[in-house]
């Protein structure tokens, strides 16, 4: 992004009445180019795979369309989709777009209750998953009377249909299908909060189909030849970030591993070369993992761009990725319920530790409750303008008008972060607007003092929270796992306090530490900072 002003003035994206993502992008690059790459399945040993043309996966999602309309989906329908890291993920979603149902994509983590949440919620009436969801599923299925279809991947069981033996019968040709408008609903995410029950997020067709070109083109900076990598399950709504709205669009090939259980790390750099990946997106959790590692021992030849979100990244992890490869890693900021809102971009400079600049084609403020934009320097709320209502927003939070009110008034939506804005435009995370820490008068953010934590070899993760005190308000209380070849000491808690002290503002120094094995963490992997308050007060 060579003119970033010029391109935030003049930038806009066009809605039609009418759009289906599979009809008109998937479809459209069958139709054009059949033998492109689009998708790279690579199996569990993280050797062997398959490569997925544009043209196969049109026919898939015609074959899984069909089927579907055979068992009776039809457009509305809302279909509960828990499926790991292969190729049926993408026909049963296709095929759900191309009819016009709507998908309710969750990670292979989900239990039974977390299942039987769902389907009563969103009164889903198919689900779709593999034999370890069907299991999961039929635990439950008797308290979810709306639930009328489902379909297995992978295997066969009582009571479940084939989605591959209903495929190798089902037509290729295009369903007979009732077209969908550009408002119409897409998809469902639950999004994991850190309190109550996960809220649903309704996007529409165009609004996400066509608004994550944003995420695609200006932060993973895709065109047609690159091949992307975004690691994540494919439940969490980075799958739709990173694995197929704006990749597709733009043409782009995508990447994923269908690997169980805990990822090899070296094995996961060793195939950005094997696989020719131009373009890598991971979270920060696995970036920390990376700089552990010899990072001179591989081969980044074909790797130029690097990307990672779910939470800010530590600058001295940027610093060691850059050492090694000499690329910097782009960190960017996002929603489940929106597409790329705050990025550091090619072309701009990275402040590490800066979320970056608004991404074009929002309006990205710090407010206050009143939705007045706060003057440079000052703390405040993270906030959408939401007239006019931009390309990329999620529609509601679908059933909940209460907290629809909370986050939409005053013009804005309220994103629920809290952050500041410096002189050159460049946006500071502080923390969630529950998780933020005032400790005599003094506001502290927990990503600060976490990221200072983290700059010490013996933190491997941290957490950091505010514990009540009666001379205090509150005090920083942080909760660390320790790097290997550490052993948890009063002299070593110490030792960390002081670090805190020399590198941040002294008055952010955590006060008391406890060492810990594990952080409780949401499926979706955000840290639950309410449980630690409970259990650190």
């Amino acid at each position: 992004m060579h003119d970033y002003d010029r391109i935030r003035q003049d930038f806009r994206l066009e809605v039609p009445d009418r759009f289906n993502f599979t009809i008109d992008v998937v479809d459209r690059w069958a139709h054009r180019e059949p033998d492109k790459l689009a998708l790279v399945a690579i199996h569990p040993d993280g050797r062997s795979c398959t490569r997925h043309t544009f043209g196969e996966i049109s026919r898939d999602a015609n074959r899984t369309a069909n089927y579907l309309k055979g068992l009776g989906v039809d457009k509305g329908d809302r279909v509960f989709v828990q499926l790991p890291r292969v190729p049926a993920w993408y026909s049963t979603v296709l095929g759900c777009l191309k009819l016009g149902a709507i998908p309710m994509p969750g990670t292979s983590l989900l239990m039974p209750r977390d299942i039987e949440y769902r389907i009563k919620a969103a009164e889903a009436s198919v689900v779709v998953t593999d034999p370890v969801g069907a299991a999961r599923t039929d635990e439950v299925s008797g308290a979810c009377p709306s639930l009328r279809v489902k379909v297995l991947v992978g295997d066969s069981m009582p009571g479940w249909n084939s989605l591959e033996a209903g495929m190798a019968v089902a037509s290729d040709e295009p369903a007979a299908v009732d077209p969908t408008a550009s408002d119409d609903p897409l998809l469902i995410y639950f999004t994991s909060g850190t309190t109550g029950h996960a809220k649903m997020v309704l996007h529409t067709h165009a609004s996400y189909g066509i608004g994550h070109e944003i995420t695609a083109r200006f932060w993973h900076d895709l065109g047609p030849e690159d091949v992307h990598w975004t690691v994540s399950d494919m439940g969490w709504a980075k799958a739709a970030w990173g694995k197929l709205f704006g990749q597709w669009r733009l043409g782009a090939a995508v990447v994923m591993w269908n690997v169980v259980g805990k990822p090899d790390v070296d094995r996961m750099l060793r195939i950005i070369a094997e696989q020719r990946v131009s373009s890598f997106c991971a979270p920060p959790t696995l970036y920390r993992a990376f700089v552990q590692l010899d990072l001179e021992q591989y081969d980044w030849s074909t790797l130029r761009h690097c990307t990672s979100a779910g939470e800010p990244l530590n600058p001295e992890v940027i610093d060691t990725w850059k050492r090694a490869t000499g690329l910097d890693i782009y960190d960017g900021y996002g929603q489940t319920e929106t597409v790329n809102l705050v990025a550091n971009y090619p072309g701009l400079a990275v402040k590490p530790g800066s979320m970056g600049k608004p991404a074009p084609g929002f309006d990205v403020q710090i407010v206050d409750e009143a939705g007045v934009v706060q003057s440079t320097g000052t703390e405040g709320h993270l906030a959408v303008r939401t007239e006019p209502r931009p390309v990329g927003l999620f529609r509601e939070y679908w059933r909940d008008p209460d907290r629809n009110a909370e986050s939409f008034h005053h013009g804005w939506y309220f994103t629920g972060d809290r952050a500041y804005q410096d002189p050159d435009g460049y946006i500071w995370f502080v923390g969630r607007a529950d998780d933020v820490i005032i400790s005599a008068a003094y506001r502290i953010g927990p990503f600060e003092v976490e990221s200072a934590l983290l700059e010490h070899p013996a933190v491997a993760e941290a957490a950091v929270v505010g514990k009540p005190d009666p001379e205090r308000g509150q005090i920083v209380k942080a909760f660390i796992i320790l790097a290997a070849d550490y052993q948890a000491s009063d002299e070593l808690a110490l030792e960390i306090q002081n670090h805190v002290k020399r590198v941040t503002a002294p008055y952010k120094y955590p006060r008391e530490i406890d060492f810990v094995r594990e952080l409780p963490k949401t499926i979706s992997g955000k840290i639950r900072r309410v449980e630690l308050r409970e259990s650190g007060s």
